[in-house]
């Protein structure tokens, strides 16, 4: 009897002990959890990060398009360096997006200048004020009676006249751009239409609203109490930046949405509508890359009998499109068979 009621008494102990081992461990995790809530990561992120302000030339980042249509530094001739200030990835991705931004206004030069393109306004009855897009078209885009080419390509960062951002970027103008696409089709006797279906706002800054914030004056919070809060939170401010020395906040932006373009299939049939459905071209060509090939195929839906009248081929590269998620009937399917065999 002795026997069991030690064999007892120590299993107790060892349920005991487990257990407080288990608590303990359990506070330790709930105090590293506590921990890690504390630490601001973006903000650790801007630890020594240089101001993001960066040049708004192609010269200002010392880089040119080369002979060979290549983005080289103007002074080592070597290609674009992505990770110019080590472990300040935020810092360097802002840089890649300043520069791509310069790229969107060249390229656009390069369409005027180079391809003879014109600029059309959307929407066509745009007034002065409100937020705008717009496209680019040859001369003889609607009066060329016998073909017209429309190139559109996919969603994201890039705009009209582009096909990817890091192709031309990190490889050559040819690679990325339509340039090539538009100078051979007018040597053919095609009309052009670029499209621009990611350009669907206006960015605008932030305007703090003010609404729900209490007057200093008719707040009912005592003058002193106030003081000594804003006390607390400027010297918690002043802390924050001599831990971190130079924190960055972004603008904060809103997106105002431009009148029937507000997505890249608003943009597809608005063009369709005022555009290419109005081209004397008896032949009509699409060039559809990734998104463009979803927002055409919404395009056919909406516009079955106009598209099949004059489409006669499409090319979808690489084409994110699904004519059973979008819906598309059993005739389209067909058609889309016959002008575009892969689909």
């Amino acid at each position: 009897m002795p026997i069991v009621v030690s064999i007892f008494v120590f299993c107790s102990v060892l349920i005991t002990m487990a257990q407080l081992l288990a608590q303990e461990e359990k506070e330790k995790t709930t105090a590293l959890k506590d921990l890690l809530s504390r630490i601001d990561l973006d903000e650790l992120m801007k630890k020594d990060e240089p101001p993001l302000t960066f040049p708004e030339t192609l010269d200002g980042f010392e880089y040119a398009f080369n002979e060979h249509g290549q983005l080289r530094h103007i002074k080592t001739g070597e290609p674009f360096v992505f990770n110019y200030k080590e472990d300040l990835h935020r810092w360097n991705q802002k840089r890649y997006e300043a520069l791509g931004e310069i790229i969107t206004k060249y390229i656009y030069e390069r369409l005027e200048k180079d391809c003879n393109l014109k600029k059309e306004i959307l929407p066509v009855d745009a007034a002065e004020d409100e937020p705008k897009s717009f496209i680019y078209v040859s001369e003889d885009a609607l009066s060329n009676p016998e073909k017209l080419m429309v190139l559109i390509q996919l969603s994201g960062v890039v705009r009209a006249g582009q096909w990817a951002r890091r192709l031309i970027i990190n490889e050559d103008l040819d690679s990325g751009t339509q340039i090539p696409f538009i100078n051979h089709a007018k040597e053919e006797g095609y009309g052009v239409i670029v499209l621009n279906p990611n350009e669907n706002s206006l960015e605008v800054e932030k305007t703090q609203d003010l609404s729900n914030s209490p007057s200093p004056d008719t707040s009912d919070e005592p003058a002193e109490k106030r003081e000594k809060k804003e006390e607390r939170d400027n010297k918690k401010k002043k802390d924050i930046y001599e831990k971190y020395r130079s924190p960055q906040k972004e603008r904060e932006t809103e997106h105002i949405p431009i009148r029937d373009n507000s997505t890249p299939e608003e943009h597809t049939l608005y063009v369709w509508d005022h555009f290419i459905s109005k081209s004397l071209a008896k032949n009509v060509f699409i060039v559809a890359h990734s998104n463009g090939g979803l927002a055409f195929v919404n395009l056919m839906i909406q516009r079955e009998p106009e598209v099949k009248n004059c489409v006669r081929a499409v090319a979808m590269t690489d084409s994110v499109h699904n004519v059973w998620h979008q819906e598309a009937n059993k005739s389209i399917q067909d058609w889309l068979r016959e002008v575009h065999p892969s689909s």
